[in-house]
């Protein structure tokens, strides 16, 4: 979720679009968003043009948070996957991966 939020111009993003970006149900995200709110990860925004809307948004706390697990996880995925690959397997994978993304980017909403 987090990334998602970093991944927008202000760092925000209305609930059931964040929703939809992570493929979560709005049930879920809303456990979650508790979760992280209380953990000061993100806050939670009134939406000045629809009073039923609200907008997610990741504090700085959140970001420093995401940035300091980044390092980390892309280290771990380069050791597990990048490096446990010979090159021919890699750019197979890429082939494979590619074919996925197109399907997916194919299917109907």
């Amino acid at each position: 979720m987090l990334v998602a939020l970093t991944d927008t111009p202000d760092g925000r993003q209305r609930f059931q679009d964040l929703a939809h970006t992570i493929e979560w149900e709005q049930s879920r995200l809303s456990h979650q968003i508790a979760r992280m709110t209380k953990r000061g990860l993100v806050a939670r925004e009134e939406c000045a043009e629809d009073g039923r809307g609200a907008f997610v948004a990741i504090t700085p706390a959140g970001r420093k948070t995401i940035e300091a697990a980044a390092p980390h996880h892309v280290a771990t995925v380069r050791r597990l996957v990048i490096d446990a690959l010979s090159p021919n397997e890699l750019a197979t994978l890429a082939r494979l991966s590619n074919l996925i993304v197109e399907q997916l980017d194919n299917e109907p909403p």
